[in-house]
C-alpha cells in the first residue's frame, strides 16, 4: 500500500469532517508524512454540496494556523466505502447513517472517530447551532483525536 486513505465523516460536511480533515492533514504535514495519505471529508447528507465549510469552521481552524478555505462539501458516493481504507464518522447518527448504506466488503472500514482513534464511544458534537466556543471544543477533541489517530495509521501503512 502506498498510500493510506482516510476519509472524516459528518451530516452536512461544513462543520466536523471538515475540521479533522484539515487538523490531519496538518499534522500529517509537520511530521512530514502528507506525501503517504489521501485525506477528504464528506457527509451523509447532501443539502451543503459545493459549499465552504461553515465560516466558525474556517475561522477556528485559521485560529489555528489550519486553512479549510479550499474544501468544499460534498456527500459521500458509493465509491468511497472501495476507494478509501478508513471511514470515521463523527457521531453515533452518521456511523449508523453510513452503516445503512455501505456494502457488506466495508463494514471493517466503518468507524467512530473517537472510538477509533481514543478507545472512547464519545461523540463529537455538531456545533453547527452553537457559538464560536462550541467550534473551539471540537476543534480541540479532533485535534486530541487526530494527534492519536496519526501513529495508527501510520503504522498500518508501514505493515502493508
Amino acid at each position: 500500500m502506498d498510500h493510506f486513505r482516510i476519509l472524516f465523516v459528518c451530516a452536512g460536511n461544513i462543520c466536523r469532517s471538515p475540521l479533522a480533515e484539515g487538523i490531519f492533514r496538518h499534522l500529517a504535514t509537520e511530521a512530514g508524512e502528507a506525501d503517504r495519505f489521501e485525506i477528504d471529508s464528506a457527509g451523509t447528507g447532501g443539502w451543503h454540496q459545493g459549499e465552504k465549510p461553515d465560516r466558525r469552521s474556517i475561522a477556528t481552524a485559521a485560529a489555528h494556523g489550519i486553512n479549510l478555505a479550499d474544501q468544499r462539501a460534498r456527500r459521500i458516493e458509493t465509491a468511497d466505502f472501495d476507494r478509501f481504507d478508513l471511514i470515521l464518522a463523527m457521531d453515533q447518527d452518521n456511523l449508523k447513517n453510513l452503516r445503512k448504506i455501505a456494502p457488506p466488503t466495508a463494514a471493517s472500514k466503518l468507524h467512530l472517530f473517537n472510538a477509533y482513534a481514543l478507545g472512547s464511544n464519545k461523540d463529537i458534537p455538531d456545533p453547527y447551532y452553537g457559538r464560536q466556543d462550541d467550534f473551539e471544543q471540537v476543534y480541540t477533541m479532533l485535534f486530541a483525536g487526530c494527534r492519536a489517530l496519526l501513529p495508527i495509521v501510520g503504522k498500518a501503512l508501514r505493515a502493508s
